[in-house]
């Protein structure tokens, strides 16, 4: 994962060379619906699941099944996959100005409560590549279920240059 670097100076590309990050292959959607909307300035984003190959990568429940470090790996897992499909959608990770939201949705057991250091992994991520003046507001909750039994989901919001 990535480390606590901050803000480094550079393009978003160049960062991710820099921290030694690979994209995955894009993401498809799963059922009737698109991975990327752009409006205006405002790419929006389909949840994104912690899918490889087109499968989940993990299944089940934190705090059940699941500890809080398989969900830190979900999630970034997650956060690469809006990365890939931010980079298919604008042809280049240096067209994102700011991270607007991250929404965090966690499936746990109910005595679960470590959400928001799960929910880091997606949020350091983003601001080890994009800079922490890009930074996002954030919301992370924890629910009973998820598709496909996936222990997260992420919904991103970014705005980008035109």
């Amino acid at each position: 994962m990535v480390s606590n670097k901050g803000s480094q100076p550079g393009s978003a590309e160049r960062r991710l060379q820099d921290l030694g990050i690979q994209l995955p292959a894009t993401p498809t959607p799963l059922g009737s619906y698109v991975e990327t909307v752009q409006t205006g300035n405002l790419l929006f984003f389909s949840g994104m699941l912690p899918i490889v190959n087109h499968k989940p990568k993990f299944v089940g429940r934190l705090g059940k099944e699941l500890d809080a470090e398989a969900g830190r790996e979900a999630v970034y897992i997650a956060a690469l996959n809006v990365l890939a499909a931010a980079k298919e959608h604008l042809g280049s990770l240096d067209r994102v100005t700011h991270v607007i939201r991250l929404g965090v949705f966690i499936a746990t057991s109910g005595d679960f409560f470590d959400q928001p250091r799960v929910a880091d992994a997606a949020s350091d991520l983003f601001r080890d590549v994009f800079g922490i003046e890009k930074t996002s507001v954030r919301q992370v909750i924890g629910i009973a279920s998820l598709p496909l039994g996936v222990p997260v989901e992420l919904d991103v919001i970014f705005e980008v240059a035109e």
